[in-house]
């Protein structure tokens, strides 16, 4: 890229407005996965007889649906991501580079 091209990428309020919400956004979910896997490290440290109940008369315990929902939560959270960066992020994106061309 020309330096010329990257100072309009860099001037443009567009371009700083994708950058915040981008990193506000990555940081509101990287927090959400925080709190949801060190709340299970913190569980199985502190109180693990609560995942070893039982839920029936099965083997199955309290901490198998648990364990799941974390593993589970974290493609979630990584669907949300990609659907706004393909949405909302992308086309942000276009419209900076755009710009910067003109």
């Amino acid at each position: 890229m020309h330096d010329s091209m990257i100072e309009r990428v860099q001037n443009n309020p567009k371009f700083h407005a994708l950058v915040a919400t981008r990193s506000r956004f990555s940081w509101m979910l990287t927090i959400a996965m925080l709190v949801i896997y060190y709340g299970f490290i913190l569980l199985v440290a502190f109180s693990p007889a609560t995942l070893g109940t039982p839920l029936s008369n099965g083997v199955t315990t309290l901490g198998i649906p648990v364990g799941i929902f974390v593993i589970v939560s974290a493609f979630v959270l990584t669907g949300i991501y990609v659907r706004r960066a393909n949405t909302e992020f992308d086309q942000l994106t276009r419209e900076v580079v755009e710009d910067a061309k003109k």
